[in-house]
């Protein structure tokens, strides 16, 4: 199945409709819930930046037309859906809806509108928080529930922003809990049947006292009454960091793991059928200074059971980094206890180099001068990817940079610049602060799948 993700827009109000709950037999209506929390449903209207390949035939065409010049990047402009959370003017949306965003402009249902500025944004979750920027008076807002209560068969009720179509309401059940659909290795979606159309993301998924339980997120394409919403306990972890750094920071123990199976468990001699199988240890990770082995089990942290791979990595992923967590641990059929000190995730998707707006971090960086952010590489996907264990990983190029004419794209791992070995993003940086405008860097990489072959590409400094 083909997963499509999609904008939505939705507004909401301050107000909370408690509703009854429905005598046998019948179904109260759900306008006064509507009523109280569409004022805080609100319009997400965005320009961004594409690349040229991105871009139509026909927009191609018309942009030459124009006489569009070479390096000029072209615009896209979409639409979806978020939700006040403070009168102060922040809004939930996802990530989607305002990724490379230049101009952001948010649309109440009264009529009012208000430019914007992202004060932090996930991809791994999908999550985005805006900022409304000019006079901010008297906004209505919405409160986050608790999504860990629902239940599958529970009401719920959906806004949004469906093809342009304003404050649209669906209602539906919550169809599955837990879901995971690929989108990232921190899945964990509500699914619902409440009609979920492009436009409808970043808008709230409501429970029947008003409360938002999840941010609606995703379709599969070819299917009518499958919708994904990214529930709001998740969103409710976030937050603090989005709103304070513009990022998100997650634990890591650098290892490789699969689903304990009852295949697995009896050819391993284990007592339990659930957990996380450790497959290889990194080298150097903080799973290897913790002790933990291939083979090794892991049924609990801190106490909190641990029935699957994803579980752990959600876990991990949630416990703060530098501090210490204790595994309950099956090792070759006997039960032991492994203190380990978690780890930082290495920042792969490169948001911690762009910051809260999408801007490069500091002047004279390299994403500024020549068009490129970098980040070290995980030992895990380089060797899936078939890249050099050590070295600086592309995260993004900037379209119509220097880096882009030369040939750089994402997921090449620079290994030498001038000659000098590059081990490490903050090496790489080091070099490039040394060149001065005018100078040629000489830089040889690696690609995805070339194995031990590599690449000399020479960039100009501007």
């Amino acid at each position: 199945m083909r997963i499509v993700v999609v904008a939505l827009c939705l507004a909401v109000s301050s107000s909370f409709a408690q509703v009854v709950a429905p005598k046998e037999g019948t179904l109260p209506s759900l306008a006064p819930l509507v009523e109280s929390v569409k004022g805080a449903v609100v319009n997400v209207d965005v320009q961004k930046r594409v690349s040229e390949d991105q871009l139509g035939a026909t927009e191609r065409f018309m942009r030459r037309g124009r006489g569009s010049r070479g390096g000029e990047e072209p615009l896209n402009s979409g639409t979806g859906s978020g939700f006040i959370i403070d009168p102060s003017g922040i809004v939930l949306t996802n990530n989607h809806v305002v990724e490379n965003a230049v101009t952001i402009r948010v649309r109440l249902v009264d009529g009012r509108s208000f430019d914007a500025d992202i004060m932090g944004r996930d991809p791994l979750s999908d999550v985005a928080v805006i900022k409304l920027k000019g006079k901010i008076d008297q906004l209505p807002a919405l409160k986050l529930g608790d999504s860990s209560t629902m239940r599958v068969g529970d009401w719920v009720v959906a806004i949004g922003n469906p093809f342009g179509l304003s404050s649209s309401v669906s209602a539906g059940i919550i169809s599955a809990l837990d879901r995971q659909i690929g989108a990232s290795r921190y899945d964990q979606f509500l699914q619902t049947d409440a009609a979920i159309n492009p436009g409808n993301s970043g808008g709230p998924l409501f429970n029947l006292k008003g409360e938002v339980i999840g941010i609606n997120s995703a379709i599969i394409g070819s299917a009518t009454g499958i919708g994904f919403a990214v529930p709001s306990s998740m969103v409710k972890a976030l937050l603090p960091q989005l709103e304070k750094t513009g990022v998100v920071t997650r634990g890591w123990l650098g290892v490789a793991i699969q689903d304990l199976n009852p295949t697995l468990a009896k050819a391993l001699a284990l007592p339990v059928n659930d957990g996380a199988l450790i497959t290889s240890v990194n080298d150097g990770s903080p799973a290897q200074k913790g002790g933990l082995r291939d083979e090794d089990v892991v049924v609990s942290i801190d106490g909190e059971k641990v029935t699957s791979a994803n579980a752990l990595t959600r876990a991990v992923a949630m416990k703060r980094p530098d501090g210490v967590v204790v595994l309950s641990v099956f090792r070759a059929g006997k039960p032991l206890e492994a203190k380990v000190k978690i780890g930082l995730r290495p920042d792969l998707e490169g948001i911690g180099e762009t910051g809260k707006h999408g801007e490069a971090a500091e002047a004279g960086t390299a994403k500024q001068k020549v068009g490129l952010s970098f980040q070290d590489i995980d030992p895990r996907d380089a060797e899936a990817a078939e890249l050099p264990g050590a070295g600086a990983l592309v995260v993004e190029v900037a379209p119509g940079s220097p880096a882009e004419r030369a040939g750089f794209r994402r997921g090449m791992v620079v290994t030498e610049v001038n000659h000098k070995a590059i081990r490490s993003r903050d090496e790489l940086m080091a070099a490039l602060k040394n060149v001065k405008p005018g100078g040629v860097l000489l830089l040889k990489i690696a690609v995805p799948g070339g194995g031990s072959n590599r690449s000399l590409i020479a960039v100009e400094m501007p």
